[in-house]
């Protein structure tokens, strides 16, 4: 099942703010909370650089393949999900990271419920090295 994404907004966080504090301790999975068939998100910094979001997938539930313009950084802090990347698909448990390159396809599925750290960096690729002519030889 692909669930939409839903706000963390339950009574025992709406006097947090949404995004983190600056320097302030804060213990990450406990910035979000998983909801009965639902996929949660709280964006905990948005720059126009780039974002870090924090995700709650409950079982069975993921995000439908889509492609993004620029990389994103997926850390699972808890559980596990399948993550298909360009068609390959990757088991990724806590404590483990993965990069999901710009412009390839990717998607979600929980394993069993897990939580995730999103960076989402929004500047554009480096472009590809030029080559060089060896030394000596005209150009």
């Amino acid at each position: 099942m692909t669930a939409s994404i839903t706000t963390n907004q339950t009574m025992s966080n709406l006097s947090k703010p949404k995004g983190l504090p600056g320097a302030q301790v804060a213990r990450v999975v406990d910035y979000i909370q998983y909801q009965v068939g639902a996929v949660v998100s709280r964006e905990i910094v948005k720059r126009p650089a780039g974002n870090v979001t924090l995700f709650a997938f409950d079982a069975g539930e993921g995000l439908s393949e889509h492609t993004a313009p620029f990389d994103a950084l997926v850390q699972i802090l808890e559980g596990a999900a399948d993550i298909m990347v360009a068609g390959k698909t990757y088991r990724v448990s806590a404590g483990e990271m993965i990069l999901l390159p710009a412009g390839q396809p990717h998607a979600l599925k929980a394993v069993r419920r897990f939580k995730m750290l999103l960076t989402m960096i929004r500047l554009p690729a480096p472009a590809p090295a030029k080559a060089r002519p060896a030394a000596g030889r005209p150009t």
